[in-house]
C-alpha cells in the first residue's frame, strides 16, 4: 500500500490523501486550504485519471472543498460519504463557490460532482475496486465519518480518522472506537500539542454562558463566528438550552448566513444524531430545531438593521474564522462597543483575520476596512476534535496497530504528538507531497 500526501501533512487545510492498493486508487478527502489565499491540494489535472473514487469524510470545506474543482477539470470518479455529508457538502461548497468564485470551476462540473454522490452507510461494508471500505462514526459533525480501508488483494488495512471526537456533545455521541482493527492509522493532531489538554466542559460551557449574560445584562452584542455545519449548531443547542432553563436572560438568537440551511439538514437527519435528540422531537411537541428564541436572518436589509441597531442580543453567523460572510458587517459595527463581545468558539486557522485578533491584534482589514476592535475578544474551546489525551486514547484502540501517521496538524503540534506516540509503532510524520511505503 502506498499513501501520498497531496493536502494536510504538516498542516491544517486542504486534506487530500491518496491511497495506492495494488489494483484500486482510492482519495481520502479533498479540501481546501482557507487561508489569506486560499489553497488547493498539491494534485493537478493530470493526476485525476487513475484515481478510482474519492471518499470524504465530512462536510467542512477543508476536507471537501475541492470536489468542484476536480470535476471541473474533468474527474469521473463517484465521491462516496455518509448521506448527510454529501447533502452539508453541497450548501457549504455552493456558499463557497459564491464567495470566492474560482476561475477553474464551472457550472457543468458542480453538477458533475452531485450526480456522482454515492451514500454510504456507517459500519457496513462496500467494494470499491479491489478495496473494502467501511465508516464509523467519527463526532465531530453530523454524518462524520472515519475511514477503514482494506486492499482484498493483499490484505493490508488502514484506518483514516478524519476529524473526531472523542466526547459526546449536545447533538451527537462520541466517536466509535469499538473493536477497530488496522495495521495503519492516519490520524489527525489538531490539538495534539503537549498543552492540548481540554479542561472539564462543565467548566468551558459555565465561562461561555456566564460570559454571554454579562454581555445581555450590560446592553452589547454577543457576536459569535462560527462554522455553518457543527460548531453552529452546537451552539445554538446550548444557548437554547440554558435559555429555556432560565439561566441565560431571553433574548433574540440571531441565525445568520447558511447556519439555518444547515439546520434544516440537521433536521431531516436526525437519526444521524443522539437518541435524546431523536426522542426529543418525536415525544414533545417542542422541537429543538426551531426555537422560539431562534430567529433567522432573511437579507442585508434586515442584517444592517440588527447590526446597527442598540438592541442587547445574541448573533450566531458565518464565517468562522471571519474570513468574509455576515460576521464581517456585525464587526463594523461593533466593534468599538467596549459592551459588547466577539467570541470565538472554533479553531482559528494561521493568518486568518481571527487568528490575527486572537494573537493580539486590534486593527484589522476586513471586507477592506480597517477595523479597531474595541469591544472585548474571548475565545471558549467548544472544540470538536480529539485533544492530546483522546489521540492517544484513539491510539491505544486500535487492534494489530503497526504505523501511525501523523496529519492535519501545525507543524509544531505534530511534532509534540509524535514524540508522545508509543515507541511500539512507527511514526510518521509525512511533508506536503512526500509518499509513504507500506
Amino acid at each position: 500500500m502506498k499513501i501520498t500526501f497531496y493536502g494536510g501533512a504538516g498542516e491544517v487545510g486542504r486534506s487530500c490523501i491518496r491511497v495506492d492498493g495494488k489494483e484500486t486508487t482510492i482519495l481520502l478527502d479533498a479540501g481546501v486550504k482557507l487561508a489569506q489565499q486560499n489553497e488547493m491540494p498539491l494534485l493537478g489535472k493530470e493526476g485525476f485519471g487513475d484515481i478510482d473514487a474519492v471518499v470524504v469524510t465530512h462536510a467542512h470545506l477543508d476536507h471537501c472543498g475541492y470536489l468542484p474543482h476536480m470535476y471541473s477539470q474533468g474527474f469521473t470518479g463517484n465521491v462516496y460519504a455518509t448521506k448527510p455529508t454529501l447533502e452539508l457538502a453541497n450548501v457549504i461548497i455552493s456558499d463557497y463557490l459564491r464567495l470566492s468564485k474560482p476561475k477553474d470551476v464551472s457550472k457543468h462540473g458542480t453538477e458533475e460532482m452531485v450526480r456522482h454522490h454515492r451514500f454510504l452507510d456507517y459500519f457496513k461494508s462496500y467494494r470499491i475496486g479491489d478495496f473494502e471500505v467501511k465508516l464509523y462514526p467519527a463526532g465531530h459533525i453530523l454524518g462524520s465519518a472515519m475511514v477503514e480501508l482494506k486492499d482484498t488483494a493483499t490484505g493490508e488495512s488502514l484506518l483514516y480518522t478524519g476529524d473526531f471526537n472523542m466526547r459526546s456533545t449536545r447533538l451527537l455521541d462520541p466517536a466509535y472506537t469499538e473493536h477497530l482493527k488496522a495495521d495503519t492509522l492516519i490520524t489527525e493532531s489538531t490539538y495534539g500539542g503537549d498543552a492540548d489538554v481540554f479542561p472539564p466542559q462543565r467548566e468551558v460551557l459555565n465561562g461561555f454562558i456566564s460570559s454571554i449574560k454579562e454581555t445581555i445584562l450590560t446592553g452589547g452584542k454577543a457576536l459569535i463566528p462560527s462554522f455553518a455545519v457543527g460548531r453552529a449548531q452546537e451552539v445554538l443547542f446550548i444557548l437554547n438550552d440554558y435559555m429555556r432553563s432560565g439561566i441565560l436572560p431571553q433574548t433574540n438568537i440571531y441565525i445568520d448566513g447558511m447556519i439555518n440551511k444547515a439546520m434544516r439538514i440537521y433536521r431531516h437527519n436526525v437519526i444521524y444524531c443522539r437518541d435524546e435528540i431523536q426522542k426529543q422531537i418525536l415525544m414533545s411537541e417542542d422541537d429543538p430545531f426551531k426555537s422560539k428564541f431562534f430567529h433567522v436572518v432573511k437579507g442585508r436589509q434586515e442584517r444592517g438593521k440588527i447590526a446597527s441597531g442598540n438592541e442587547s442580543s445574541i448573533v450566531v453567523t458565518t464565517s468562522g474564522m471571519l474570513k468574509g460572510g455576515p460576521i464581517v458587517k456585525y464587526l463594523q459595527r461593533s466593534a468599538g462597543d467596549p459592551n459588547s463581545k466577539l467570541i470565538f468558539v472554533g479553531y482559528q486557522a494561521p493568518d486568518t483575520p481571527g487568528r490575527k485578533i486572537l494573537d493580539g491584534e486590534r486593527t484589522i482589514e476586513l471586507d477592506g476596512k480597517q477595523v479597531k476592535i474595541e469591544m472585548k475578544v474571548e475565545q471558549y474551546r467548544l472544540s470538536a476534535h480529539a485533544d492530546r489525551q483522546s489521540l492517544m486514547r484513539m491510539i491505544s484502540r486500535i487492534e494489530g496497530l503497526k504505523n501511525v501517521v501523523i496529519v492535519h496538524g501545525e507543524p509544531q503540534k505534530i511534532v509534540e504528538f509524535s514524540k508522545a506516540v508509543d515507541k511500539k509503532y512507527k511514526v510518521y510524520t509525512p511533508s506536503l507531497g512526500s509518499s509513504i511505503e507500506l
